[in-house]
């Protein structure tokens, strides 16, 4: 889904601020145990659930928050095609990865009314494969019930400069995981 969630290479939301602490309020610790015990949907139907929240929603009900919600409109829908798979998404496959490491490749300029882990901010930009992983469950796919539809998952390096612009640190980049149906080969 191509919404607020996705807030990776957005301007002004402030300074990250970093806190260490896991659960601030005694709710936080029982939604936490909730979503640990009571999870009937896998965990990309979880996360599209927390990513249907409103946005004003989204922004002001904290971490632990969102998955409240998440819990609760799983909890509505009950959807047997999205049950509970096994926590480790790691996949054997039997078909070869098609890129191999050093590879140019372009990331495809997809938009998605559903769950996806693809990254609004890395769409249609060039990048080389830099290292090949093992296949996993396929999140787009999974989260709907739609099948795991495991494929090789591909760390890409980005030069930070041809994300984010000329004020980019010329010396940095940035690798992002990216699955096989994301990515095409540069032409």
């Amino acid at each position: 889904m191509d919404g607020i969630h996705d807030l990776g290479g957005r301007q002004g939301f402030g300074r990250v601020e970093r806190d260490e602490t896991t659960f601030h309020e005694d709710w936080e610790r029982r939604v936490f145990g909730l979503a640990l015990t009571a999870r009937e949907a896998n965990t990309d139907a979880f996360r599209h659930a927390i990513e249907r929240s409103a946005p004003e929603r989204y922004l002001a009900d904290g971490y632990f928050g969102r998955w409240l919600g998440a819990i609760e409109r799983l909890a509505r829908e009950a959807d047997p095609s999205v049950r509970a798979t096994s926590p480790d998404a790691l996949r054997a496959i039997e078909r070869s990865p098609i890129f191999s490491a050093g590879a140019a490749v372009r990331v495809r300029d997809l938009f998605t009314v559903g769950h996806t882990r693809l990254p609004g901010y890395v769409r249609g930009r060039s990048g080389t494969i830099a290292r090949v992983h093992p296949a996993f469950v396929f999140p787009d796919t999974n989260a709907h019930g739609r099948g795991e539809n495991p494929q090789h998952v591909y760390a890409v390096r980005f030069e930070a400069s041809k994300l984010f612009g000329d004020t980019a640190d010329p010396a940095s980049a940035v690798h992002v995981d990216l699955f096989e149906d994301y990515l095409e080969a540069a032409s």
